[in-house]
């Protein structure tokens, strides 16, 4: 071993300006071919892909031991830098230019039969887990462990630089109301009692607030007791920030500069500051979500001027009883098929429709049986407002603002999934949504509960509505950032007078 290391360079590191040095690199056989007995090993690290070669006129004891190695195996080798032979470079490798000639081999261990091909996808869950240790060794994986850690890095050093203190809170903790279940673990001192897992950092981080500590963070670990979805794992990790003295715009400057230096230490990207802002009623409204998907257009449209005193009974009763009639328009996609169009009105029915009326435009003509409840004004005031084209297929929804408006944004994104809308590359739209509702109904229960968390304070021009208990045009001091229709992150203003918040929990149900 050259100077008695087991590596002198990682497998990612040589270049041509190392040609003619002695080096000693370890790691993984990741492919051995045999090539009229000249043996060719990509010798693989965490880093990346070195090419070692060994040929039998140069060293037949070395391409003797190299030709029993198969994939794997774990090795150490030391020898010398040399050129590539011209016109076998391999540009897609960072050290594509040169190769490693050999001077010693030493075969660490052996790999045994192996479960499945680290680079081939393998959809086997179960295999997977069991064999863990070498899932993890697969190219997507392992970048995911590196993109962690330098999200993790970014994210302590911009918050340092702002003047934040990291700290831990507790992981055994007190059962606190939150919005899962909690984890229990039973006390082996105390019989009977049990501790249960942080949802959220949530009472620690308020009470150092009260200590004085004024700027906090921590990249925490949460436990949530609930059922498994995409996007909700039983035990995550979320960067934890709470500060005294603060208004909403302090926060939404520190979260899009600590994002935007995420993003430029883990993916060299330069994202666009400050970011865009919408109400929750606007987001809501033009797009069907809370956390609106803006890489394609489809915006949902009022049309409630047209139809006010339209002959179409279910529109004109939809408006006479204080409801709405919007539509999105989904441009080229008049050829629908019926199974489309099947599953579009499943989706419609799932979230509060009694159905789906849609147009369709083809060679000039409007195609659908509610066709012929327009006048030839409200036909023309739909297709200015709409700016209806030839092959455009127009969705209707008529109800209660809310349900409308849910149902038409779940088919907007269905639509965008099904004409492949989503996939254009490296587009980052980042907002923020703010002034979300304070409380909403819950009709099970028959009573207001709060949206956020019952600590949220109300927006000052609305805390006169609160001891009028207007509790529907209530708006809070909440925010979420969202990317590419994604929440990536939300909070919001504490309350920090007794009396309102003795109120907040009267409304709510909560003894004091």
């Amino acid at each position: 071993m050259t100077n008695n290391m087991y590596r002198t360079h990682d497998c990612n590191s040589l270049r041509k300006t190392d040609i003619g040095r002695e080096v000693a690199l370890a790691g993984w056989v990741h492919v051995s071919r045999d090539h009229g007995g000249v043996i060719f090993i990509d010798l693989r690290d965490r880093e990346g892909l070195t090419q070692v070669v060994f040929r039998p006129e140069e060293n037949a004891e070395l391409a003797k031991q190299a030709h029993t190695l198969r994939s794997e195996d774990v090795i150490q080798v030391s020898g010398r830098v040399a050129p590539r032979v011209p016109g076998t470079e391999n540009q897609k490798l960072a050290t594509g230019d040169i190769e490693v000639i050999p001077s010693e081999l030493h075969i660490l261990n052996r790999a045994d039969d192996l479960p499945f091909p680290i680079d081939a996808e393998v959809h086997n869950e179960d295999l997977r887990m069991m064999y863990r240790y070498y899932d993890l060794r697969r190219p997507q994986l392992a970048r995911n462990l590196q993109v962690r850690h330098r999200i993790a890095k970014a994210t302590r050093d911009y918050l340092d630089s702002q003047g934040y203190v990291e700290v831990e809170t507790p992981i055994l903790s007190k059962s606190t109301p939150e919005g899962a279940r909690d984890f229990l673990v039973p006390s082996r001192l105390m019989p009977g009692k049990f501790y249960a897992l942080p949802q959220a950092p949530q009472q620690y981080k308020q009470l150092l607030m009260v200590a004085g500590v004024e700027k906090y963070f921590q990249i925490a670990k949460c436990f949530r007791d609930e059922d498994l979805r995409a996007d909700r794992q039983p035990e995550f990790t979320q960067i934890d920030i709470e500060a005294s003295f603060v208004r909403p715009d302090d926060l939404f400057t520190l979260t899009e500069g600590m994002l935007a230096a995420i993003f430029k230490a883990t993916l060299n990207i330069d994202i666009k500051t400050p970011f865009d802002r919408l109400t929750y009623r606007e987001a809501v409204g033009e797009y069907g979500s809370d956390k609106p998907d803006r890489r394609f257009g489809m915006e949902l449209v009022d049309l409630g001027e047209i139809f006010r005193s339209s002959g179409f009974k279910v529109f004109r009763g939809a408006l006479d009883a204080g409801g709405v009639v919007k539509a999105i328009n989904a441009k080229g996609f008049a050829g629908i098929t019926i199974g489309q169009a099947d599953e579009l009105t499943e989706i419609a029915k799932l979230y509060g429709a009694k159905g789906l009326a849609f147009i369709k435009i083809e060679n000039g003509e409007w195609k659908s049986p509610i066709v012929k409840f327009f006048s030839e004004a409200e036909k023309t005031a739909l297709q200015s407002k709409l700016k209806i084209e030839e092959g455009d297929c127009i969705f209707f929804g008529a109800d209660k603002w809310e349900i409308a408006c849910e149902v038409l944004g779940r088919l907007r994104l269905r639509i965008a999934e099904i004409q492949k809308l989503l996939s254009a590359p490296e587009v980052w739209d980042f907002l923020w949504v703010t002034d979300f509702p304070l409380f909403e109904w819950s009709a099970e229960e028959n009573k207001w509960n709060a949206m956020h968390h019952p600590f949220t304070r109300p927006k000052a021009e609305d805390i006169a509505l609160l001891e009028a208990k207007k509790f529907p045009a209530i708006r809070a001091e909440a925010y979420d950032v969202v990317l590419n229709g994604v929440e990536i992150g939300g909070g919001s203003i504490r309350i920090h007078e007794p009396e309102l918040q003795e109120k907040m929990f009267e409304t709510l149900g909560i003894s004091p």
